[in-house]
């Protein structure tokens, strides 16, 4: 397969790369030494692999600034960005970028600023990319009224099993929904988002700690900033794995959001007053829509995200759902420190 794409001479081995829920990913060695990461796209998920790949080579042409690491795609012998291999699906191949780490959550102050600061970059660079040259590869990804009736169909149809370990879940969400469904529905600029910024999506410096990119680039397409902005924090403010089911570990940290937004504000200069207004909200959002479809997946059989163990979706959706209410619960201290670090 390697020899589809365009390789140097090499004996190269793989290792697998048990990190995210969608695709399956390898870690290519050359003669021992990382060089590539290989990834098979999920077609199931990404329906239209065309568009996908035509978004990431379009973003990749403005994400170029000596201050951000390209994720360069590797081209087949015939130069395009991905191949169908036999009855294996699609894959594509890109460059290893060396001496660099992800962290799946830090309690590291330095790790939270670089974080913010890395989300203004990427958001900088793509500021004036036409969202007409992008395809919805996943129409309505964080629409919430999409979302909302998808979770009614399912649990109209779950198993009583289901329904029964999910019932204490049911009034957090039907109290929420009108809330958010607001902040959905704004007149907000439309941007070219990565639209799952969590942080284990960015590359850092394993010598300096500075953050040098994001990776995983399937979702780019067009969203609003407070989308990557409140994936990005509850996965910062929060230290709490995803399917924590020890809910006293599940906090807001203060400390870390702060450093967060002093990062993000070397590169705010571009948010609008409207998009000022909306991160507040933005926080609680992004943790309850992941968890809306967490959740309505649990009541649907596990069907779309990966799990390890039988209950692990549900368990993702109230520990999603319990971190979007310490977020709402700190909306006035939020909306205070988005004022102070980033209106100018």
């Amino acid at each position: 397969m390697l020899g589809t794409f365009s390789v140097e001479q090499g004996t190269y081995t793989f290792n697998s790369i048990d990190q995210g829920f969608i695709n399956d990913t390898y870690l290519v060695l050359k003669n021992g030494h990382p060089f590539y990461i290989l990834q098979r796209i999920n077609n199931k998920v990404f329906t239209d692999v065309p568009g996908v790949m035509a978004n990431m080579t379009k973003a990749l042409s403005y994400l170029t600034d000596t201050d951000y690491s390209l994720v360069a795609l590797v081209p087949t012998i015939t130069g395009q960005s991905y191949c169908q291999f036999n009855n294996r699906g699609y894959w594509r191949l890109m460059e290893y970028i060396p001496n660099s780490l992800a962290y799946d959550s830090t309690k590291n102050a330095e790790i939270a600023y670089g974080a913010g600061k890395i989300l203004g970059k990427f958001h900088s660079l793509l500021q004036n990319a036409s969202s007409d040259q992008f395809v919805d590869t996943i129409p309505h990804f964080h629409d919430l009224q999409l979302r909302k009736e998808q979770f009614q169909e399912a649990l109209s149809k779950s198993s009583h099993e289901r329904l029964d370990k999910a019932k204490l879940t049911i009034p957090f969400v039907l109290e929420t929904l009108p809330l958010l469904l607001d902040l959905s529905s704004s007149t907000l600029p439309v941007r070219i988002c990565h639209n799952d910024t969590k942080l284990n999506n960015i590359l850092f410096s394993k010598k300096t700690n500075k953050a040098l990119c994001f990776i995983d680039l399937d979702t780019i397409m067009k969203g609003y900033f407070y989308n990557d902005f409140g994936d990005l924090v509850r996965t910062i403010a929060n230290t709490a794995v995803e399917d924590e089911k020890d809910h006293h570990k599940i906090t807001f940290d203060r400390p870390l959001f702060e450093s967060f937004l002093d990062g993000l504000a070397t590169f705010s200069a571009f948010l609008t007053a409207e998009e000022l207004k909306s991160l507040p909200l933005g926080i609680v959002f992004m943790p309850f829509i992941h968890g809306l479809r967490a959740l309505t997946d649990f009541l649907n059989n596990d069907q779309y995200y990966k799990v390890s163990y039988a209950d692990q979706n549900l368990d993702r959706s109230l520990s999603l759902f319990d971190f979007s209410k310490k977020a709402l619960s700190e909306v006035s201290y939020i909306r205070e420190m988005v004022a102070k670090k980033l209106i100018q």
